[in-house]
């Protein structure tokens, strides 16, 4: 018979399809073997808030990339003066219609003033805005990330050079810069006299942006490779010849992806966001051109007469920054090998 004391001594059964790791704990068997990223896919489809989330923002995305089918199929174009030509307006310009107009022919109801359809100008305003807000993302990130990698890399006086442009880069008030440099360098591709093209204010969006965009995930990036480049790794492929585009490459590189990956996911909807407020400000886009930030301004005008005018443009927006942050979220959290689900 055996004695209390003996039996709290007795070690517990470990079940038969467990797998202990080398400090002796206990992996569950459907981790063993997989790849980090393998098991960050687990980990991340787990995340029931990061699945719902992907797909509000594969949603968004699938929108802005299909905006012109979309419009196709409903019959309904963001340029066309709906309310003037079909007399929807009374004689101060606001929706004969309850509601903003919403029926059966314009589902989001009709812009007050110049009549166009809110549900196109809503579909094509999300098309400009990720359109902007994508591209500065991309050139933020490359930019940050090779500037990052070769700071920590070279370290000594090109670290500190480096780190002192940032700091410098980092000092402007961002919105105040947007709003004084986005005009003076749409102005600098506009000739005298010539009218100013969407390509040309998209293309100066983009820059001024970029330009103020890169140094948070430089830093990030610059302090992991500080720690990175003492391993003994790094110390191996040097003493083996390996070059320093090699290092960097090979090396480096494939261990600041998680790193990049959750910034980027994080830094898209700051970049929305921020040209929706330059185009409310008057200094984004300009109209015929439609756009998610103008969106607000027409709104803003009307709010007390029409405030359903307000209402799509300001859920969508919402919805999409809260499902975005909260996948940059879920996606850090997958990427974390502490996290335990």
């Amino acid at each position: 018979m055996t004695s209390p004391t003996q039996a709290a001594t007795e070690p517990e059964p470990v079940p038969e399809d467990a797998t202990a790791n080398s400090s002796g704990s206990k992996i569950a068997p459907e981790l063993v073997g997989r790849s980090p990223r393998q098991l960050a896919w687990l980990r991340f489809k787990r995340d029931r808030t990061g699945i719902v989330c992907a797909v509000i923002v594969g949603i968004f995305i699938l929108i802005a990339i299909f905006a012109p089918v979309i419009t196709a199929v409903t019959g309904k174009s963001p340029y066309k003066l709906y309310g003037q030509d079909d007399n929807l307006l009374n004689s101060y310009g606001y929706p004969i219609k309850p509601n903003g107009g919403i029926d059966g022919s314009h589902w989001f109801g009709i812009e007050p003033n110049l009549g166009r359809d809110i549900f196109a100008l809503l579909v094509y305003g999300i098309r400009t805005s990720l359109g902007i807000a994508l591209c500065v993302t991309i050139l933020s990130v490359v930019a940050g990330v090779a500037v990052g990698l070769f700071q920590g890399y070279a370290g000594g006086r090109t670290d500190y050079f480096v780190g002192r442009f940032s700091d410098l880069m980092m000092s402007f008030p961002q919105q105040l810069f947007f709003i004084a440099f986005t005009p003076v360098i749409a102005a600098v591709f506009v000739k005298p006299g010539d009218q100013e093209s969407t390509t040309i204010r998209f293309l100066a969006l983009v820059l001024v942006q970029f330009a103020l965009g890169w140094m948070s995930l430089g830093r990030l990036v610059r302090a992991q490779v500080l720690s990175l480049r003492e391993r003994e790794y790094i110390e191996a492929a040097k003493l083996s010849g390996a070059s320093s585009w090699r290092i960097i490459r090979k090396e480096l590189l494939p261990n600041v992806w998680s790193t990049i990956l959750v910034q980027a996911t994080l830094l898209l909807p700051v970049n929305v966001t921020a040209e929706a407020g330059l185009s409310f400000l008057g200094v984004g886009m300009q109209n015929p051109t439609p756009d998610w930030g103008l969106m607000f301004q027409d709104a803003a005008q009307f709010y007390q007469s029409d405030i359903t005018y307000m209402f799509f443009p300001g859920i969508a927006m919402a919805v999409f920054v809260i499902a975005f942050n909260l996948l940059g979220d879920s996606v850090r959290d997958a990427l974390d090998p502490k996290t335990i689900r």
